[in-house]
C-alpha cells in the first residue's frame, strides 16, 4: 500500500495560535504527523516517557531527550499532593522546575484518584478523596484539575474524567461515560487558551462500541485540540482493546491528534498505530528498567536469569544506546542481583531508547507506505524471542 502525502511542508506555526496538529502522510489508517506546542514540535506517532512526579525515574532530563523523546508526561494527582501546584507555579512552572526543555502533557489525575486515593466519594461536583501520602482530604473537580494543570504550565492539559472500572455492565459504563462528558464540558469552560497550549477530551465507554461512538461524538461537538482514548489497558485482552479502537477512532477528527492513554507493550503500540493512533504513554519501559527487565525486538529479557551470568554480549548487539554500547549482560545481571542503582539507570535508558527507536521506525515506515510490512516483520522478530544463550 502506498502512502498518501497530505502536506509535505506544514506551515510555520502561528505563535499566537493554540496547539496545532499537521497530518503529513497517511498509510492506511496510520498517520505521520507533527504537533506544534509552546515548547517545541512532537513528531507523531510518539511515545511519551512517564515523569509522574516531575521526574522520569532513574534518568536525567538530558538523558531522556537523548533517547529521542520530545514530550514527557506529568501527573496532576501526584503533583497537587507534593510539592503542590501553587508552589511549582511560584518556582517558574513544571518545565523549569524539572529542567525539561520539551513539551509536557499532564494527566488530569482521574486514574490515580481511582487507583491510589483512599475513601473516595464521586459526585457530580467531582471526587473527594484522602491522600495516599498523608491522609489529607481533597476535592478534585473538573475546574480544579484544569487549574492545577494551568499552574504547572502543561502544554497539553487533560480533562477530568471518571476511569470506568473493568469489567463494567452497560448501564454502569453508560452512567460513568455520561458524567465524564459533563465533566469534559466543564473542563472546556475552565480552560484558559494560550499560545501553543491545548486541551484534550477523553473518550470513555468501556469496551461497548455504542458508548464509545456516543462519547467520541459528544466530545467532537464540544471541541478540543486533541482527543484521548481512555479506559483501556485496564485488564481487557489485547484483541478487545484493538476492537474498541476500531469502534472509536473512525469517529474522531482526522485533523486532530489521537492519544491512547496508558499503552503499552511494543506490540500494543504497533497495532494501535496501524489503527490511526498518534500518541502513547506507559510506565512499562521505566518500571521494567527498575525490575531487571529489558525490552528488545525479541520481547522482554529478564536480566535476573542465571543464563546471563557469564554472557559477555550486550542486551541487543544492534542497539546504539549507552547501555548496549558499554555493558554486558553479565554485568547487568550482577548489578540487578546486587540491587545497585546503576541497574535501574542502565536498563531504563535502554528501554526508553528502544521505545523511541520503535516509534521512529514506524514513522519512517508510514512515510514510505510500508507500515503493514513493518508490522509483519515486527511480529516475526517478537515471535523468535530473545537471543539464544552465548
Amino acid at each position: 500500500m502506498s502512502a498518501s502525502v497530505i502536506d509535505t511542508a506544514p506551515p510555520t506555526p502561528d505563535v499566537a495560535a493554540p496547539l496545532t496538529y499537521a497530518r503529513l502522510v497517511v498509510d492506511g489508517a496510520a498517520r505521520l504527523g507533527r504537533i506544534d506546542t509552546a515548547h517545541g514540535a512532537i513528531d507523531t506517532p510518539a511515545f511519551m516517557p512517564v515523569g509522574t512526579a516531575a521526574t522520569v525515574k532513574a534518568m536525567l532530563p538530558e538523558q531522556v531527550a537523548a533517547t529521542g523523546a520530545q514530550i514527557v508526561l506529568g501527573n496532576t494527582y501526584h503533583l497537587m499532593l507534593r510539592p503542590g501546584a501553587e508552589r511549582i507555579a511560584r518556582l517558574g512552572g513544571l518545565h523549569r522546575f524539572m529542567n525539561w526543555q520539551g513539551a509536557v502533557l499532564t494527566d488530569s489525575g482521574g486514574y490515580q484518584v481511582m487507583s491510589l486515593a483512599e475513601r473516595r466519594v464521586i459526585t457530580e461536583e467531582g471526587v473527594t478523596f484522602a491522600s495516599h501520602v498523608d491522609g489529607s482530604r481533597h476535592l478534585l473537580t473538573p475546574e480544579r484539575a484544569v487549574e492545577i494543570q494551568h499552574l504547572l504550565g502543561a502544554d497539553i492539559t487533560m480533562v477530568l474524567d471518571e476511569c470506568t472500572p473493568f469489567p463494567a455492565s452497560e448501564p454502569v459504563a453508560e452512567r460513568s461515560m455520561a458524567m465524564s462528558m459533563r465533566w469534559a464540558e466543564r473542563s472546556k469552560r475552565a480552560f484558559r487558551a494560550r499560545p501553543g497550549h491545548g486541551l484534550f477530551g477523553i473518550v470513555q465507554g468501556s469496551v461497548i462500541p455504542r458508548l464509545r461512538r456516543a462519547s467520541a461524538e459528544r466530545l467532537v461537538g464540544i471541541g478540543f485540540e486533541g482527543y484521548a482514548i481512555g479506559g483501556l489497558a485496564v485488564g481487557e485482552p489485547r484483541e478487545v482493546m484493538f476492537a474498541t479502537l476500531d469502534a472509536t477512532v473512525p469517529f474522531l477528527p482526522e485533523d486532530k491528534p489521537r492519544y491512547l492513554m496508558g499503552v503499552g507493550k511494543p506490540a500494543d503500540l504497533v497495532g494501535s498505530v496501524l489503527r490511526g493512533v498518534d500518541m502513547f504513554d506507559c510506565v512499562l519501559p521505566t518500571r521494567s528498567g527498575r525490575t531487571g527487565q529489558a525490552w528488545t525486538r525479541g520481547g522482554p529479557v529478564n536480566l535476573r536469569n542465571a543464563r546471563h551470568a557469564e554472557d559477555t554480549r550486550p542486551i541487543d548487539p544492534a542497539c546504539a544506546c549507552p547501555c548496549c554500547r558499554g555493558y554486558s549482560r553479565a554485568y547487568l545481571h550482577h548489578v540487578v542481583k546486587a540491587g545497585e542503582i546503576i541497574a535501574s539507570m542502565l536498563l531504563t535508558a535502554h528501554n526508553l531508547h528502544y521505545f523511541q527507536v520503535l516509534m521512529a521506525e514506524m514513522r519512517a515506515a508510514i512515510a514510505q507506505g510500508r507500515l503493514a510490512d513493518y508490522a509483519l516483520r515486527f511480529a516475526e522478530d517478537e515471535a523468535k524471542g530473545d537471543l539464544p544463550p552465548a
